[in-house]
């Protein structure tokens, strides 16, 4: 592998690592900083974007300023109080936050109504207003609490309703960022860029990479964690956020993946907890960012660690239907975390030769001061214990210090290691040309001392070591 200075384009913000919640959970006590854990485990992600829609948006929540009750069935009332509170959050992370308004039941001036106080109490934190979730699904009757609209719906009336709900927003708060339309659908984007609503802030996507749910083949689009970490996954990933890409560019307007992640397919799965799911979040999100994407999130929700969603990025160890106060991490998460670093870095072009699935992104940042280069190693380690790497950095540039995520197998589940971030030690693995012996790679320092002595930053400027198979590594290098 090969670093470099020669920046390609875009960069990695602070938003491109995010977290999507179900509208429901604004009701959540546990917002709170004071109730809960959530806000480190936030933290640990840097200023993560928060977003807050998905299903729940359309179907199961009420707004109320007034204390009035659910008026069609709705099983969650949020209220103002709940905005104060997850202003607090957003006061300790630093995260920006994009919120939607219910657009299920029709009404403008509810909807109006929400959107001025999110306004008021976020401030500048709230970056955007989605108005409903998915509309092109509001007729799809195996969507959680069915059809929000009869067969009549369609993309003219969505805009209808569309302009009817910013008209009724900008009359209380002119300058309120509205975005849209959170649909896969490009002809649904093409609806929104052309409506008359104004203050447009970007075009939000969603997208999931494994969709086809009864689908067994590898690879392929199944909710199988070798399709997560297949080649083919990037391409798929190109084609799809280049739809996004294609109409946020003809509206002149950035792409922002508002809700993804590594499965849409409802239940626990072949994919749920394993460590692919890991490496997927760490190259995914840096691939995307590569593409374009200037904000993204993962789909989550604040429920049990047992019977709640099995992709959200933290969970809830009690018993399901109570609650605790101690949020735990998914191995998506563990990957996610180790982007941090590359958080305000521009990419540069980084030469990848050989090393059957592995991948590496470099960023750029502090003057020129700083690389992280992160490497993904997709080579199961059950089958390969690891790749014997040679990095080579710019002149000038040291190893400053290491950090790994890594798992006994790409299907590994509930079992992704953390090795945190520290200098590299005296002896470094290396098993390959030019090693003095073959070592033992399958982890971490799992080389023989005798390949050890051939390991580490050479007098040519280039870093050998032997990475683990089923892996994600950040390297730290600082100049001078």
């Amino acid at each position: 592998m090969t670093a470099s200075t020669d920046k390609t384009g875009p960069g990695l913000t602070a938003d491109n690592v995010g977290i999507s919640f179900e509208a429901t959970d604004l009701a959540d006590p546990r917002l709170d900083p004071a109730q809960s854990n959530l806000d480190e485990q936030l933290k640990s992600l840097g200023s993560p974007a928060l977003r807050f829609g998905g299903n729940a948006l359309d179907r199961r929540t009420f707004w109320t300023s007034q204390g009035e009750k659910p008026k069609h069935g709705e099983k969650v009332t949020v209220t103002p109080d709940d905005l104060k509170r997850l202003k607090k959050l957003v006061d300790v992370t630093g995260s920006s936050v994009t919120i939607g308004i219910p657009l299920g039941t029709y009404d403008p001036k509810r909807g109006a109504d929400m959107a001025a106080h999110a306004v008021d109490i976020l401030g500048d934190s709230l970056v955007g207003l989605a108005i409903g979730n998915e509309p092109n699904g509001y007729t799809v009757k195996d969507v959680p609490s069915g059809a929000v609209r009869g067969k009549g719906w369609n993309k003219d009336k969505y805009v209808e309703q569309l302009e009817a709900y910013a008209k009724a927003i900008h009359a209380k708060r002119p300058d309120a960022p509205i975005i849209g339309p959170d649909v896969y659908d490009g002809a649904w984007m093409d609806a929104f860029a052309g409506s008359g609503v104004k203050h447009k802030k970007a075009i939000s996507q969603h997208w999931y990479q494994l969709y086809e749910c009864d689908s067994t083949q590898v690879p392929g689009r199944g909710p199988q964690a070798a399709n997560l970490i297949d080649p083919l996954a990037k391409e798929a990933a190109k084609k799809n956020l280049g739809i996004g890409k294609s109409k946020a560019d003809a509206a002149d307007l950035p792409l922002w993946l508002e809700e993804t992640g590594p499965t849409s397919c409802p239940g626990t799965n072949d994919t749920s907890l394993t460590n692919a799911s890991a490496l997927w979040a760490a190259d995914y999100t840096l691939y995307a960012a590569t593409l374009g994407v200037e904000r993204m999130a993962m789909h989550s929700m604040l429920g049990a660690c047992n019977g709640g969603a099995p992709m959200s990025l933290i969970c809830d160890p009690a018993d399901h239907g109570d609650r605790s106060d101690s949020f735990q991490v998914r191995p998506n998460m563990l990957g996610l975390r180790l982007l941090v670093p590359s958080v305000g870095g521009e990419f540069t072009r980084t030469a990848v030769d050989g090393g059957g699935n592995m991948s590496a992104y470099t960023v750029v940042k502090n003057d020129g001061r700083t690389l992280v280069t992160t490497v993904i190693n997709a080579n199961d380690a059950a089958s390969v214990g690891g790749n014997p790497v040679t990095l080579a950095m710019p002149s000038g540039f040291t190893v400053a210090s290491a950090s790994q995520v890594y798992g006994s197998s790409n299907d590994a589940k509930s079992a992704t290691q953390v090795v945190p971030a520290n200098p590299l030690p005296a002896s470094v693995p290396f098993s390959g040309d030019g090693a003095g012996a073959s070592g033992d790679a399958s982890s971490p320092g799992g080389a023989s001392s005798s390949a050890a002595s051939n390991g580490g930053v050479g007098d040519d400027g280039k870093l050998r070591i032997d990475l683990a198979g089923s892996s994600v590594t950040v390297f730290v290098m600082s100049k001078g």
